[in-house]
């Protein structure tokens, strides 16, 4: 009798990612010189665990990798081998070679076996005696140099990467900085006119760029995109170099492969994610809490038995009704400890988010001359699976902020009578009904007169215009604002605050800054627990039902007519406090005839998004409750200003307001309510 491996494929990989991540984490743990014998039995355990299942299921590669790996940590545990920082970072590359092993082996790609040799060949050496002296960009570098001819690069975006905020342009001038560049572009992949999403991108490009340059250079370039592009750097031969005329069109289509990433550019858990689509198939879930399912699955059926008594009874009379009241309050209160039940299944640690960053962090700090301790807490704070996948990017992307422009370098510390090493630290804890994320630092803080001033000269700010702190650092959120002298590679290249934003409200959440100059900043993220359930507002608009997320809702309030002001050519706003809004009538947006036709006559809801505010009018407020949340996308089309759907008790669908599309059509509308009112 024949047993199929395949399928325990999904467990073995599951559980060898999870062994790298041990790996990785007790490694930085590792002090050159002073072995903590606990955690180089982990590291070791996880090594043979990997290479007992990859030979088990014939991944003949991994295991005779992994192997090489195994003994060398076998030495050092047997303390034959002393702990040493060039021995952690290659063991450290090490990981990150298994890991893009494992995830081409699962995804059925070839595997970068020129890496893999490169880095076998510098473990042998260190289990010889010998000292590795490659570095990992060198080890990832094709083995041709320039030789000073240059380099050839098919470069073809995937379609979202502009979506996430990289901008191509952008990397073309940086590598037009590093030598004589031409630039072909293959437009086969462009539809018709009609069938074009903005949004997305359909060029490919062919690049040569000549002169004596470091292929470590050009990858630089591109390592904030290589997961989402497809990308191919190759020496340039002196004929092609000395070859005149233009350089040829590429073919329609071209194949192009991924270049390896360098070892030490690449996140800790950025490869975890398969080629495919990049979230986890699955979760793990602790047993407590499927007993707790089951055993609600156990009440809801003696419920419905009950209940099902009581309706097929013959004899049921009016003074049976309360039995019948009692069934159904009972059936309401286990429906809803199964709803919860079930959505604590989906729910994780935010240690599966937070475990990235010992690593960034280590490596950055090598990088940038710096030293910085960070710091967690709260990573058993449980957030739902799909926001916390989602949340991954934007908090990276912070981090190296905080990493790259917020701590100092050791000498301007001393000087400002700071310690040496800086700190980081990330927090989650829960507030009510959401999640709080913080990203706070002690280093230079935000500078409130050069945000201002910069503002100023793109005109974003009037001269005479006064703002708080708070809305002073909301600036540096706006698309493509910068105050960095120098453009830098490590905090992302095209990739604005404004994207981090726009992503952390397409979750339902918001963003919040609070910083001191020369004392450090505090970047706060305010997230849902779910994206399946929201706590919404249901207003009335005629006999249309539609919902209002919570989150975005500031106040309400019955406008008197004087508040209310018109804008030539632009629509109306109204006065709140001193404050002129966008005033945004939802029947006249929606097209639906309703007798409520003057603000005065029924109510103002006041939203907040990106910054800004609007005032929502609609004819009633109908109540607060919770919705589940459908999309609508999926089901019909995407419609402007509508986030989903959602089936109401009596069984008609109402739709979910998209606020941050709202808010900038109110912008848009309205242009300046506070110049153009006055």
């Amino acid at each position: 009798m024949s047993v199929d491996l395949a399928q325990f494929h999904q467990t073995f990989f599951d559980e060898s990612f999870e062994g790298l991540e041990a790996m990785e984490g007790g490694l930085l743990n590792l002090n050159a010189g002073e072995p903590d014998l606990d955690v180089i039995n982990t590291i070791f355990r996880a090594a043979h665990s990997i290479k007992g299942g990859s030979a088990t299921f014939g991944f003949s590669a991994v295991a005779n990798f992994t192997h090489t790996l195994e003994t060398l940590l076998d030495e050092t545990r047997a303390g034959k081998r002393e702990v040493t920082c060039e021995a952690v970072d290659l063991l450290l590359q090490s990981v990150d070679c298994l890991r893009a092993m494992l995830a081409a082996t699962q995804s059925g790609a070839a595997i970068e076996q020129g890496q893999v040799d490169a880095l076998h060949g510098q473990l042998e050496a260190l289990l010889k005696g010998h000292q590795a002296t490659v570095s990992a960009s060198e080890m990832a570098a094709p083995a041709v140099a320039s030789g000073g001819a240059g380099w050839d690069i098919m470069f073809r975006p995937h379609p979202n990467m502009l979506r996430t905020g990289n901008d191509p342009v952008r990397m073309f001038r940086e590598l037009a900085q590093l030598g004589d560049l031409s630039v072909t572009v293959d437009a086969s992949g462009l539809p018709e006119f009609a069938a074009l999403d903005p949004e997305a991108s359909y060029l490919g490009w062919r690049l040569q760029l000549k002169g004596d340059i470091a292929h470590s250079q050009v990858a630089e370039i591109f390592d904030w995109v290589t997961d989402e592009c497809d990308l191919e750097i190759k020496a340039l031969a002196a004929s092609d170099v000395n070859a005149s005329g233009p350089v040829a069109k590429p073919a329609a289509g071209p194949e192009l492969a991924l270049a390896p990433q360098p070892a030490d550019r690449r996140d800790a858990t950025t490869d975890r994610r398969v080629a495919a689509g990049g979230e986890s198939a699955s979760i793990r879930v602790a047993t407590d809490k499927v007993d707790a399912l089951v055993n609600m699955v156990g009440e809801l059926v003696i419920t419905q038995s009950m209940l099902s008594q009581l309706g097929t009874a013959e004899d049921f009379d009016v003074d049976q009704i309360h039995k019948l009241r009692d069934g159904l309050v009972q059936l309401e209160r286990n429906t809803r400890e199964l709803q919860e039940s079930v959505m604590r299944i989906r729910m994780l640690p935010m240690s599966f988010a937070f475990n990235r960053f010992p690593r960034m962090v280590h490596d950055l700090c090598q990088k940038l001359n710096k030293k910085i301790e960070l710091k967690m807490s709260g990573e058993q704070t449980e957030l739902d699976k799909t926001v916390l996948e989602k949340i991954g990017d934007p908090l990276v992307h912070l981090v190296r902020n905080s990493l790259d422009h917020g701590i100092e370098t050791p000498d301007i510390r001393r000087a400002a009578g700071k310690p040496e090493t800086g700190t980081i630290h990330l927090n989650a804890y829960h507030k009510g009904g959401n999640i709080m994320i913080e990203i706070s630092d002690d280093g230079a803080g935000l500078n409130k007169d050069k945000i201002l001033k910069k503002a100023r000269e793109r005109g974003l700010v009037r001269d005479d215009e006064l703002l708080s702190d708070e809305k002073a650092y909301e600036l540096i959120m706006l698309p493509g604002f910068s105050t960095a002298d120098v453009i830098s590679d490590v905090s992302g290249r095209g990739v604005g605050m404004d994207v981090v934003r726009r992503n952390i409200m397409s979750l339902g959440g918001r963003i919040e800054i609070e910083s001191q100059l020369g004392k450090g900043t505090t970047m706060r993220i305010r997230l849902p627990l779910t994206l399946a359930i929201l706590d919404g507002m249901s207003i009335a608009v005629s006999d249309q039902i539609f919902i209002i997320p919570l989150t975005f809702i500031s106040e309400s309030l019955q406008p008197v007519p004087k508040d209310i002001r018109g804008i030539s050519g632009q629509g109306r706003v109204v006065q709140v406090r001193g404050e002129f809004l966008p005033l945004m009538a939802l029947h006249e947006l929606f097209g639906i005839e309703t007798q409520v036709t003057e603000p005065e006559r029924g109510i103002l809801v006041l939203v907040e998004a990106e910054g800004s505010k609007v005032a929502l009018f609609v004819d009633a407020l109908v109540g607060q409750n919770q919705v589940v949340l459908k999309s609508l996308e999926a089901n019909y089309k995407k419609a402007p200003g509508i986030a989903g759907a959602t089936i109401m008790g009596d069984g008609r669908v109402a739709l979910i307001l998209d606020i941050a599309s709202l808010v900038r059509m109110g912008r848009q509308q309205g242009g300046d309510p506070q110049r153009d009112a006055a």
